[in-house]
């Protein structure tokens, strides 16, 4: 699928206004449907039915306007809850939360409920007529009201535990956990051949380290904002369309300033107006991040958590260990898996594209540095930390990977040797160093 469809259907999940709108235009098709068969189908009232027979076009009119009414002035009731539980998060978790509460779609179901009822009574009101040449009451569509305001009344039921639940810490660090996790899935798709990853030397670097970098063709940023997606199949088919080797000098998540270099070019004398304009539509711009090609964006959303958290302010070291122990279970799906080398070739495995590829190193230091930085005074989370190392090494496979833990285990330790008083907390720490260094050692 198009790259940029899939970002903007992105957008649109992350939007408060797609879901309920839906909702409002099935409602009207609904009012249609019901009205044309009370005109067209339904000559008698079935006998069964008589408990909801409003009888005559006065009690239609208040009971579809009473229903009207009173959704109309709910809605406004659940968008301000609404709005107060994103401020709340936002202060509580980090504004860079918002997303995930603005991507909710029980909340988004719950206001398009109520709007979608309101505008389908608003719509069958008018279809009831009392003049001299017609008296017309909607058997059916009264009845499909009635539904609807049923359901209104258990969405709302639903609402408020709901928007409840989602502000516990515990709900939010467990959500973004499993959006981590499944974009470790999604991004490295494969079990890593551990063979291939520490064969030194590839075709693809071969290919470029034979290319002249005073030579190359700058395709500049003409905007600002995050690099949100590339259409990296795209950049393939238009390189081996024009014979050419591309460089893109940021990947997903980076920030790219307006004329910044966005992508070097081999051979720079067949970059044209056209061909550059080309290049700069694989490439989704805008102002926030978003987490569909960008792991790091879910791991430093857990890494946000854990340092407000550790603020002095709020000082929860619970929920920096709830986002750590979150960190471990998707770093421990991210080292089986092999993270792309950066190089992409076409049908004929000629090196065309080459990315600033992802490494394990920068993600784990991404994971682990601000936490322990934030962390060197507090035990316990020092602790937690040292515990996540030890889970995360018996899954590595390369040197790398092992190096890497071992690396932050010793700045954990030499941090708390610093800056923790007490020796006895030093020795219960020195215990889990010791514990991690023999799993990193044993992997």
């Amino acid at each position: 699928m198009n790259t940029r469809l899939i970002t903007s259907l992105e957008k649109l999940r992350g939007s408060y206004w797609f879901l309920p709108a839906l909702m409002v235009i099935l409602a009207i098709g609904l009012s249609l449907v019901t009205v044309t068969i009370d005109r067209e189908y339904l000559d008698t009232w079935p006998e069964a039915l008589d408990w909801i027979d409003i009888g005559d076009p006065d009690g239609a009119r208040t009971f579809l306007s009473t229903i009207a009414g009173s959704m109309i002035t709910v809605a406004g009731v659940v968008f301000s809850i609404t709005i107060a539980a994103l401020v709340q998060a936002s202060g509580q978790f980090g504004p860079r939360l918002l997303g995930n509460f603005m991507r909710d779609q029980g909340n988004q179901i719950v206001l398009g409920t109520f709007i979608a009822t309101f505008m389908y009574c608003l719509l069958v009101l008018r279809s009831v007529t009392d003049t001299e040449r017609e008296v017309f009451v909607p058997h059916l569509a009264l009845l499909v009201g009635l539904f609807l305001i049923v359901a209104s009344a258990g969405v709302l039921v639903y609402f408020f535990h709901h928007i409840s639940a989602s502000l516990q810490a515990e709900t939010v660090i467990a959500s973004v956990g499993r959006e981590l996790e499944m974009a470790v899935a999604r991004l490295f798709p494969q079990e890593m051949n551990v063979s291939a990853f520490e064969r030194p030397g590839t075709q693809g670097y071969d290919v470029l380290a034979e290319l002249d970098q005073d030579e190359a063709g700058m395709v500049p940023a003409i905007r600002s904002g995050y690099l949100q997606a590339i259409d990296m199949e795209g950049l393939v088919a238009l390189a081996e369309e024009h014979d050419l080797v591309l460089r893109l000098a940021h990947r997903p998540g980076d920030f790219v300033a307006k004329e910044s270099d966005l992508v070097a070019v081999w051979p720079e004398d067949r970059l044209d107006d056209e061909l550059e304009s080309r290049i700069e539509r694989a490439f989704v711009l805008g102002n926030q991040r978003l987490r569909l090609h960008d792991v790091e964006f879910m791991v430093n959303q857990l890494v946000e958590i854990a340092v407000r958290a550790l603020s002095p302010g709020i000082n929860d070291p619970f929920t920096a260990m709830g986002c750590v122990d979150q960190l471990s279970a998707g770093l421990t799906q991210l080292v089986k898996r092999s993270v792309p080398a950066g190089y992409h070739l076409d049908s004929s495995d000629q090196l065309r594209v080459v990315t600033d590829a992802l490494t394990f190193t920068g993600i784990i230091d991404a994971a682990f540095d601000q936490i322990r930085q934030h962390a060197r005074g507090d035990v316990a989370v020092t602790i937690r930390l040292l515990e996540a190392i030890a889970a995360i090494a018996p899954h590595t496979r390369t040197s790398e990977q092992r190096a890497t833990l071992a690396r932050q285990a010793e700045m954990i330790y030499r941090a708390s040797q610093e800056a923790i008083p007490e020796e006895w907390d030093r020795d219960d720490i020195e215990k889990r160093y010791r514990q991690a260094m023999r799993a990193i050692d044993e992997a």
